[in-house]
């Protein structure tokens, strides 16, 4: 079970598996390195690694230090650390954020970049209506606040859209990714909710000179596809594939597919590598 310790002290705990070109996978909002289980697979054509943010799943919690630039923080860690180079960097969801933010500081070391149900602005604004209304952040620190563990259940329960997981779906789900990982504590969840509040990456979309590819789900709730879309418009050298009645975790509920897209992507069949 690998450790490292950024400068600050902070223990970061991630996986690392297989060989070749690396494929680094960053998680989201209240989650773990846990949530990539099904991707697992992936470690037969690359060097798979993951990693849990500072205060979610085994890596430590530090008093205090959970902005955007923290967690870019343990993200050039790692990959300066493990010396990782000519690497596919993915993000979901709020990891999506994280890996925009990071981007400046790690562009000579990656070769591309997926986002995944991202976002550059998780709420509205003028100019900008592919987000949440403001009141939905907030109305997510008055539930952990009141009935923490309930409201992570609604909250993971909003990720997949009516009827997306059959019952054997549900189970695995259950078993493989929500038993195998663990919840932050509420003032981590607290202090990583005002990220989703405040932050807007709209202007760093033009420097990404990378391939980027956006996958998002039609029936996303938590991030409106249409993120994505204003993304694909933004950044250089994009491209952005939806997957219909799916919701925001298309990698949990569909894992071969979702596993296939990545598989093509990282294997140049786009033309782009």
């Amino acid at each position: 079970m690998p450790f490292l310790e950024t400068p600050t002290g902070v223990t970061i705990h991630y996986e690392d598996s297989g060989a070749g070109r690396p494929l680094v996978l960053v998680h989201g909002w209240c989650t773990s390195g846990a949530v990539w289980r099904f991707q697992n697979p992936l470690a037969a054509g690359c060097r798979l690694i993951t990693i849990d943010l500072r205060g979610h799943g085994r890596s430590s919690s530090p008093l205090s230090g959970y902005g955007l630039n923290d967690l870019t923080d343990d993200l050039i860690t790692l990959f300066t650390e493990l010396s990782l180079a000519d690497a596919t960097l993915l993000g979901w969801s709020l990891g999506a954020q994280v890996v925009l933010a990071a981007f400046p500081r790690l562009r000579e070391r990656l070769s591309d970049i997926v986002l995944v149900g991202g976002t550059p602005r998780f709420t509205v604004t003028d100019g900008y209506d592919h987000g949440l209304p403001p009141s939905e952040p907030r109305g997510m620190g008055l539930g952990v606040r009141r009935d923490f563990k309930k409201t992570m259940g609604g909250f993971f329960r909003q990720m997949f859209a009516p009827g997306e997981l059959s019952r054997g779906q549900e189970n695995l789900v259950a078993r493989e990714i929500v038993m195998a990982g663990r919840l932050p504590d509420p003032a981590v969840a607290l202090a990583t909710l005002e990220i989703l509040e405040t932050t807007d990456l709209r202007e760093a979309l033009s420097a990404v000179d990378r391939p980027v590819l956006l996958v998002h789900g039609t029936a996303d709730s938590i991030c409106p596809p249409g993120a994505s879309r204003y993304m694909a418009r933004h950044l250089p050298h994009a491209r952005l594939l939806e997957l219909e009645g799916v919701g925001h975790a298309p990698f949990m509920s569909r894992p071969d597919e979702f596993n296939r897209i990545l598989s093509d992507f990282l294997g140049g069949s786009d033309g782009r590598h």
